[in-house]
């Protein structure tokens, strides 16, 4: 890094930072991966992920055989770990985006780097390593379950597909939370229509019949069941798995909450004044 200062007869110094180099995209998502536990909120969230992922999966092995069927398939535990980690990890990526409002630290942060859009990329690549981290997590608590229950047939069915949709669950959550946090760079706000607007579609498809028709096409949790080996529309094992229309609901759906949204809080960004 080179600066050098100027002067010109009557004119004030002029500080030349022409010749200072970018901040590496690298260094960029190291820093974003260091506020994520720079702050107590941040930290106690990669906690409590970690610890209700446990705690699922330790209740699926005292659980699972008192059916009559043993459920203590590495399939199943992998399942149940999707639960507390695709309502914790969506706002892991809202709290990465909107912390730097409601910290007011987006002044510091776009001076040192300029480009917003590359300040966001990082933000991105940061939250998706995080749900990588946590999918690996999820997947070693899964396996451990699986060989301590040895249960008949645990390891029947399982594929690299399976882990592919998993990890897909996983990056779709974490971006969803970085569009509503973009959306609406507000912590609160973004964190509370995140949750209440499944809720409010649940009761309006209970009411509505032609949107329950609808609902895979236009609702991304919906949509996400089959990543899963289920059928949205009837809750049960899907032979087919993720086919052709499946993959189409997915990306609709995706467009919807997730391409859309940060189309818009990006434009946001852009035009927000940095305080």
């Amino acid at each position: 890094m080179s600066a050098s200062t100027s002067t010109v007869a009557g004119a004030p110094a002029v500080l030349d930072v022409s010749g200072t180099k970018p901040v590496p995209f690298t260094r960029q998502v190291t820093v974003e991966l260091r506020k994520m536990v720079d702050t107590r909120a941040g930290l106690w969230l990669m906690i409590t992920i970690a610890l209700l992922t446990a705690l699922f999966v330790v209740l699926l092995y005292a659980f699972g055989d008192s059916g009559g069927t043993d459920e203590r398939t590495f399939l199943n535990y992998l399942a149940t770990t999707t639960t507390p980690q695709g309502f914790l990890l969506p706002v892991l990526g809202i709290l990465l985006i909107t912390s730097e409002w409601t910290q007011r630290t987006a002044l510091v942060t776009f001076t040192l780097s300029p480009k917003r859009w590359k300040v966001i990329a990082a933000k991105g690549v940061a939250a998706l390593l995080i749900g990588l981290a946590a999918m690996v997590v999820a997947i070693v608590m899964a396996a451990i379950a699986t060989l301590i229950s040895d249960a008949p047939g645990a390891w029947d069915g399982v594929s690299v597909g399976d882990f592919a949709n998993f990890g897909l669950l996983q990056s779709l959550g974490v971006l969803q939370g970085l569009a509503f946090g973009l959306l609406f760079l507000n912590s609160a706000i973004a964190i509370v229509v995140f949750f209440v607007v499944p809720i409010v579609f649940n009761v309006l498809v209970s009411l509505i019949s032609w949107l329950r028709d609808a609902a895979p096409w236009i609702d991304l949790s919906t949509a996400q069941t089959p990543l899963l080996g289920f059928d949205p529309s009837t809750g049960q094992d899907a032979a087919s798995g993720m086919n052709a229309e499946a993959w189409g609901q997915l990306g609709t759906a995706t467009l919807i909450w997730i391409v859309v949204p940060i189309a818009i809080g990006m434009w946001r960004v852009h035009r927000n004044e940095a305080k």
